[in-house]
C-alpha cells in the first residue's frame, strides 16, 4: 500500500476513493478498521467519527492509522468534509494533532477545497460556490452547524498546535514555493486552493509529507507522486429493484428529494413518527417492494422542522433513532432482493452500510462529482454526501449503476 486514508464518514470515504481510483491507483474502501491484510495501492478506511466524542474519534483514527501503516502506507490522509464539518469540540483539529504525533509529522497541510463541487479556499476562508461557508446553508446543519468561514479560526479552536496559512499567491508560484513557506516550527497550515491545478500543485508539494488533512481534492495530485496515471474504474452493471434512502437535510439533497418525489412513489419519515415508534423497518420494506418504480424514503426536512424536533426530543436522540431505522431498513431490503440503493447523507450512509454489514466496497465509475458507484456483494450502492449531485441525481444514479463500463 502506498497511500492510506482515514475518512471520518462513509460518503467522504467513497469520494476520496474515487479520486484515487481515477488517479490510477488500485483502491479499496474498507468499512471500519480491517483485521486482515490488503494488497492495494490505496486503502480507504471508512469511520463514522465526524460527530462522536473527540476522544473516541482519536482512538478510532489511530487504530486505522496503525493498520494502514502495517500495510505499508507511506502517506496518510485524514479525509474530512469539503465543508469542514465540525464543532468547536472537534473533531478535525484533535484527530489531526493525534495523527501527527503518531506519525511524527512536523507540518500538516490542511485543505478541504473541491473546486468541481464549488468548494474553494481563499485567504484562509472556505467558500461554497460564490458565498462564504456560513452563508451556504451549512450554518443550519443539524449536527455540525458551520457559522465561521475562517478555517484558521475554526481549526485553532480545536487544537493547541499553531495554525498558519499558505496563501494563494504562494500556491500560484508552485510546489517549491509552498515547501519554502513551511515554517521552522511545527504547525497546521490552511492552504488556499481555487482550482484543480492548485490541488495538483499542493499534491506535488506534499510528496514527502507524512500526513495531510482535507477533502477528496487534496488527493488529486498524490497518485502521480507514486508513478500512477489516470484511469477509469471498470464496472459490471447491476440491474434489479432499486430504492433511494435520504437522511440529509442539505439544500442540495432537499432539492433532489423534491425533484424525485414528482416522478416516483415516496414516504417521509417525520421525527414525531420515528420517535413514537410508529414506523417499523419491516412495514417500510413491504411498501418499497410493492412499488413498480424505485421509491424514495426520506427524512430530509427543512431546517426549521429539524430544529423543532431537536428541541422536543434532543439533537442526538433524533439522529440516532433515524439512523437506526435506516440501518434496519437497509438490512431488510437487502434480504428482500433490492439490488440498487442510493443513499443521501454521510450519517445515513454510515447507518446503511453498517446495516448491510459490509466490510469492503469496490470502487466503480463516477456517478457525479465525488460519488462513485460501489459494489457490495451483488448490490450496487451510491453513497452521496448531502450537498453533492445535481437535481436529478437520484434518477441518474439508479440508471447508471445498471450500466457496464
Amino acid at each position: 500500500m502506498k497511500i492510506g486514508v482515514i475518512a471520518d464518514d462513509f460518503t467522504g470515504a467513497s469520494d476520496i476513493a474515487l479520486t484515487l481510483a481515477e488517479g490510477g491507483m488500485r483502491t479499496a474502501q474498507f468499512v471500519g478498521v480491517p483485521t486482515g491484510q490488503s494488497d492495494v495501492d490505496a486503502g480507504v478506511v471508512s469511520l463514522k467519527s465526524r460527530t462522536i466524542a473527540a476522544a473516541d474519534a482519536i482512538a478510532q483514527s489511530l487504530a486505522a492509522c496503525d493498520w494502514l501503516r502495517a500495510q505499508g502506507a507511506q502517506q496518510i490522509i485524514y479525509k474530512v468534509c469539503s465543508t469542514f464539518d465540525s464543532t468547536d469540540d472537534g473533531n478535525i483539529g484533535q484527530v489531526t494533532q493525534a495523527l501527527a504525533a503518531r506519525l511524527d509529522a512536523k507540518h500538516v497541510l490542511v485543505c478541504p477545497a473541491f473546486p468541481a463541487n464549488g468548494r474553494s479556499v481563499y485567504q484562509g476562508h472556505l467558500f461554497v460556490g460564490d458565498v462564504l461557508l456560513n452563508q451556504s446553508g451549512m450554518q443550519n446543519h443539524p449536527l455540525t452547524p458551520m457559522t465561521d468561514p475562517d478555517l484558521r479560526r475554526v481549526l485553532a479552536r480545536q487544537t493547541n498546535w499553531p495554525v498558519g496559512h499558505i496563501d494563494y499567491a504562494t500556491v500560484a508560484r508552485g510546489a517549491e514555493a509552498i515547501i519554502a513557506a513551511l515554517p521552522p516550527a511545527a504547525a497546521m497550515l490552511i492552504v488556499d486552493a481555487v482550482s484543480d491545478a492548485d490541488l495538483h500543485t499542493i499534491g506535488a508539494a506534499a510528496k514527502d509529507q507524512a500526513l495531510l488533512t482535507g477533502g477528496s481534492g487534496i488527493a488529486l495530485g498524490l497518485p502521480a507522486n507514486f508513478g500512477a496515471s489516470p484511469a477509469t474504474p471498470a464496472w459490471q452493471g447491476i440491474a434489479g429493484p432499486g430504492v433511494v434512502l435520504s437522511g440529509s437535510c442539505s439544500n442540495a439533497t432537499r432539492g433532489q428529494v423534491a425533484a424525485y418525489r414528482d416522478q416516483a412513489p415516496s414516504r417521509e419519515l417525520t421525527a414525531d413518527a420515528v420517535m413514537s415508534g410508529d414506523i417499523r423497518a419491516a412495514a417500510l420494506a413491504d411498501w418499497v417492494m410493492g412499488q413498480d418504480q424505485a421509491p424514495l424514503i426520506y427524512s430530509s426536512a427543512d431546517p426549521e422542522v429539524v430544529r423543532a424536533a431537536q428541541d422536543t426530543y434532543g439533537r442526538h436522540a433524533v439522529a440516532t433513532r433515524i439512523e437506526t431505522l435506516f440501518a434496519e431498513l437497509a438490512a431488510v431490503l437487502r434480504d428482500r432482493g433490492i439490488k440498487r440503493m442510493v443513499v443521501a447523507g454521510g450519517e445515513t450512509s454510515g447507518a446503511v452500510v453498517t446495516g448491510l454489514q459490509a466490510k469492503t466496497l469496490h470502487i466503480g465509475p463516477k456517478l457525479a462529482n465525488g460519488v462513485p458507484a460501489l459494489r457490495h456483494d451483488d448490490m450496487a450502492l451510491a453513497l452521496k454526501s448531502g450537498n453533492f449531485g445535481g437535481p436529478d441525481f437520484f434518477e441518474t444514479a439508479l440508471r447508471d449503476m445498471a450500466k457496464s463500463t
